[in-house]
């Protein structure tokens, strides 16, 4: 009798080990069917910068961000919803305000969508920015690019301020936004300084007749990204009595910050 327990103890505690072994092999297969699935989806950031603009405060209340893809559906972001100074981001700063997994493929917008507490600070002073209904439904920007499964992407949405706002008149103000969508894999940027130092000073690259600018900020410095490669011509304009300065035929590649230096008046 004791021989026969042994022998069908030992089956048992085969069986128990066969089991176990079975149910891990089984986990590790769902685990990598999961991690096959999660490599066939791209990974997509949506950044925010600004260019300076002459204003004590430009708030802009984002409240979603969606993208459309494959076959026209769209798919919302995890979005950071919440009110955003933007003369916070400018010259080279910029903050993350979505992000998410995508299926593969053709991507052709992003929607950004506002809500209604938009104010804008002139002089200390806080005014009321409307916005028009279709501002608040969705802006549309184009993107069409296509995402390989497994990668991350970056997208900046640069935010042009100065541009943006609009004065109607007697102290009220409209939000009509102006936005250009950034590949950093795809472009360059021009960067440097004003002296003397001056704020709000426009600065215009120009290549085969299109044209990107930006303003200094309060220590004089300038940075205009989202360039294509190419060659450009540079203007910088400055208050009177100083004069404009043009800086020619600078190359700008991808993924390259062009320095000018100091531009002296």
């Amino acid at each position: 009798m004791k021989t026969i327990q042994m022998k069908t103890g030992t089956n048992t505690i085969f069986k128990k080990i066969m089991f176990a072994t079975f149910i891990g092999l089984l986990f590790l297969q769902f685990t990598s069917c999961d991690s096959e699935k999660d490599n066939e989806k791209a990974h997509l950031t949506v950044r925010m910068t600004d260019a300076p603009a002459n204003y004590d405060a430009v708030m802009v209340d984002v409240k979603s961000v969606e993208i459309t893809g494959n076959g026209g559906t769209a798919v919302l972001l995890n979005t950071n919803a919440g009110i955003y100074n933007l003369l916070d981001f400018s010259n080279g700063l910029d903050t993350m305000i979505a992000s998410g997994d995508l299926e593969a493929g053709s991507v052709s917008q992003i929607r950004l969508i506002l809500g209604t507490n938009n104010t804008v600070v002139v002089d200390g002073v806080s005014y009321p920015l409307s916005t028009p209904s279709a501002e608040q439904s969705g802006l549309k920007l184009q993107v069409n690019q296509t995402f390989e499964p497994g990668v991350e992407y970056f997208i900046l949405l640069d935010f042009d301020a100065s541009q943006s706002v609009v004065s109607t008149g007697s102290g009220t103000y409209k939000l009509k936004p102006v936005i250009r969508t950034i590949n950093a894999a795809v472009t360059g940027s021009i960067k440097g300084s004003i002296s003397p130092i001056g704020e709000n000073v426009v600065v215009t690259a120009t290549s085969n007749g299109v044209s990107y600018s930006s303003v200094t900020n309060a220590s004089g410095k300038f940075l205009i990204s989202g360039l294509p490669s190419g060659t450009y011509s540079i203007t910088v304009t400055p208050a009177l009595p100083f004069l404009p300065v043009t800086i020619a035929a600078k190359t700008v590649v991808v993924g390259v910050s062009t320095d000018l230096g100091i531009v002296v008046f």
